[in-house]
C-alpha cells in the first residue's frame, strides 16, 4: 500500500475488523458482478469504493432512459451506450488505482464457468431467473461463494450461498427454471429498493473477502419496502438438487 492508499481507505483501516492486512486482501480479490443494472451499480460503487483489486463487469445491455429511475451509476448523456463500458468508465473516475475488466457480452456455458472460476466471489445481480440458474450452477460447480439479489415493487431478496453448500443452492430454492410472470418490466420497481439489496450485497462481499463470517450464509432474506421489515428463512438443501447435490457427490466420489 501507499500514501495514496492509506489517505483514500482510511476510514476504512480505523476498522478494526479491516486493517492493513484486511484492506490488501481486498485489494488482490477479484469479484465479478453479473448485471449492471439497479442492483450492480450500488454493489460496483461501493466495491469500487472499498478497493477491491479487480472488478469483472458482465452487461450486454445498452443504457436506456427508462434505466435511470433506479441504475445510479449512469447519466442522461450515456443513453444508448454499453452499460459495462460505461460502468468501468464511471467506476475508474471513482478509483483509478483498481483494475476493472468490462464485459459487454451475455456470460453463458463455459463462457460463464470459466469467468467464474477466475473470480473468488460472485455477486448475481442480473434480472431473469434463467440467469440466476446458469451463475447459480457455475458458482457450483467452480465452488465459488455466491451473493444474488433480486427485487420487484416495494420487495427485495437476498442470498449468500457459501461450499460446501450445507443449506443448498438456488436451485434448491428455486427448482422451477421457468421464466417468471413478473418482473420490473412488467410490475415495476422502486429505485431505492434495488438499492437496499445492492448496497447490502456489497456489504456482505467485502465481509466475506476479509474474512469476516456472513450470517445470511444458507439464509433467504425477504426485504418488505413498505412496512420496512425483514423476513429471514433458513435454507434446505434438497437431496434430489440437480446442481449441487449432483456436485457434492461427485466431490465424494
Amino acid at each position: 500500500m501507499n500514501d495514496n492508499d492509506f489517505l483514500r481507505y482510511s476510514r476504512q483501516l480505523m476498522l478494526e475488523e479491516i486493517g492493513i492486512e484486511k484492506q490488501r486482501q481486498l485489494q488482490a480479490s477479484r469479484v465479478l458482478i453479473v448485471g449492471i443494472g439497479g442492483l450492480g451499480s450500488p454493489a460496483a460503487l461501493y466495491l469500487a469504493a472499498a478497493g477491491i483489486g479487480t472488478l469483472l463487469l458482465a452487461d450486454d445491455d445498452l443504457l436506456d432512459i427508462s434505466n435511470l429511475q433506479r441504475q445510479i451509476l449512469y447519466r442522461t448523456s450515456d443513453i444508448s451506450q454499453s452499460k459495462a463500458k460505461l460502468a468501468k468508465n464511471h467506476l475508474h473516475q471513482l478509483n483509478p488505482q483498481i483494475n476493472i475488466i468490462a464485459i459487454n457480452k451475455r456470460l453463458d456455458g463455459q463462457n460463464l464457468t470459466d469467468t467464474v472460476i477466475n473470480a473468488d466471489l460472485v455477486l448475481d445481480c442480473s434480472d431473469t431467473m434463467r440467469s440466476r440458474h446458469q451463475v447459480n450452477t457455475a458458482c457450483v460447480t467452480a465452488q465459488k461463494t455466491l451473493i444474488s439479489g433480486s427485487a420487484m415493487g416495494f420487495s427485495g431478496q437476498l442470498l449468500v450461498i457459501e461450499s460446501p453448500y450445507t443449506y443448498g443452492c438456488y436451485a434448491c430454492l428455486y427448482p422451477d427454471q421457468k421464466i417468471a410472470p413478473y418482473n420490473c418490466r412488467t410490475s415495476g420497481i422502486l429505485g431505492p429498493v434495488v438499492g437496499v439489496i445492492g448496497t447490502l450485497q456489497a456489504l456482505e462481499a467485502i465481509k466475506i473477502l476479509t474474512g469476516i463470517p456472513s450470517p445470511l450464509s444458507g439464509k433467504l432474506c425477504l426485504f418488505d419496502g413498505k412496512q420496512h421489515s425483514w423476513h429471514t428463512l433458513q435454507l434446505s438443501r434438497s437431496t434430489h438438487c440437480a446442481v449441487c447435490s449432483r456436485t457434492i457427490c461427485e466431490k465424494r466420489a
